[in-house]
């Protein structure tokens, strides 16, 4: 089949350049244009990363592919929705508000941005979760008269707790989660981001807006949704969280409290984790790992360094599976996820591969 022409905006940041990495040599999206702010518009992309004393502003590990390199840049409010199938989106989330509408006016936008994660006609999807919201869509695309639509992906640090939740949710019942995230710099970006004497021999225990962010999306990926209905009705249960970040390069580690509605051992909660494969449709998608959740016995995993890279960063690893005495029915467990891979643009691809075989893109 022919490949589907995509646009980047936002395509200098460090979210950009993720973007730029996931969708090389990919079969069925081919990125056509590149858009980020006036600063940069007019330039060869590789121009436009160059930074005044001579640096390549390139901090993804994967090399810059010579012909992106080489591709224009635009600016993000000259792109023109009708000239591509889809777009995907980079920028902060006050660039986001203003510029995702008018480019869904014509074209599906798949953001990594935040602005509209909370709009009740508005899927917040990670694909072998919750893909029977993204019907939701049609729903969007009526009330605001668009012929595109915009579809974010969750906040990073949501996106493994919700995967490692939802196999319990389906076996057991979650009433109530406790979690304590230890977050990569990485998912501060570059600007700001985090500077080094801040976090160098120190652990930074508040990172703005993170926590709430986690406790309503958690609620509203596993909640339901009615096909025809305007909303998803958030899951009931209740949840809480203390976000920090430490001096890891990538990776989120997680510490997770659960609640369960039915009572299980560490080896039944482990025996589920490890044979849930998600929705039928997420499971052969061109970025899909062969198994979303992997359990590890050795007490001293999963670990960041060793762990984020599992199947290409598109997995979260979970262990150190125990009993907790505290809770009803308390189960507790420490995960690890690629914030910016599963959790970013690679995650965000995922969710466009899915919309397709949904046809909704």
């Amino acid at each position: 089949m022919a490949k589907r022409r995509a646009a980047l905006i936002g395509a200098t940041g460090v979210a950009g350049q993720q973007f730029i990495a996931a969708l090389k040599d990919h079969p069925w999206f081919e990125l056509v244009a590149l858009a980020a702010s006036e600063r940069s518009a007019g330039k060869s992309y590789a121009e436009a990363l160059r930074t005044a004393n001579g640096m390549l502003a390139w901090f993804v590990p994967e090399p810059l592919d010579p012909k992106v390199a080489a591709m224009p840049v635009v600016s993000g409010s000259a792109l023109r929705g009708r000239d591509f199938d889809l777009v995907f989106s980079a920028v902060e989330a006050d660039v986001a508000r203003e510029l995702e509408p008018k480019l869904a006016k014509d074209v599906p936008v798949i953001s990594a941005a935040s602005a509209f994660r909370y709009d009740e006609d508005v899927p917040l999807l990670i694909p072998p979760v919750n893909a029977d919201h993204a019907p939701l869509i049609r729903q969007q695309q009526q009330r605001r008269g668009m012929k595109g639509f915009v579809v974010p992906i969750p906040n990073c640090t949501t996106t493994g707790l919700a995967i490692s939740l939802a196999p319990l949710e389906q076996a057991f019942g979650v009433q109530a989660v406790l979690m304590t995230s230890m977050q990569a710099l990485s998912g501060a970006g570059r600007s700001p981001g985090v500077i080094g004497l801040d976090i160098l021999d120190n652990v930074v225990p508040h990172i703005p807006k993170e926590e709430g962010k986690v406790e309503v999306e958690t609620k509203k990926i596993l909640g339901s949704y009615a096909p025809g209905a305007g909303a998803v009705t958030p899951h009931g249960m209740k949840v809480s969280c203390t976000c920090t970040r430490v001096a890891v390069l990538e990776g989120h580690t997680e510490s997770v409290f659960v609640s369960l509605k039915k009572k299980a051992t560490p080896a039944e909660v482990a025996q589920v984790m490890r044979e849930w494969k998600g929705a039928d449709v997420a499971r052969a998608l061109p970025s899909a790992p062969p198994r979303y959740i992997e359990v590890l016995d050795d007490p001293f995993r999963p670990q960041p360094r060793l762990d984020r890279e599992t199947h290409g960063g598109m997995a979260t690893s979970v262990g150190r599976i125990r009993e907790d005495g505290v809770l009803e029915n308390g189960i507790k467990y420490v995960l690890v996820s690629h914030n910016t891979k599963m959790g970013a643009a690679r995650g965000a691809v995922l969710v466009a591969e899915m919309l397709h075989e949904q046809k909704l893109l």
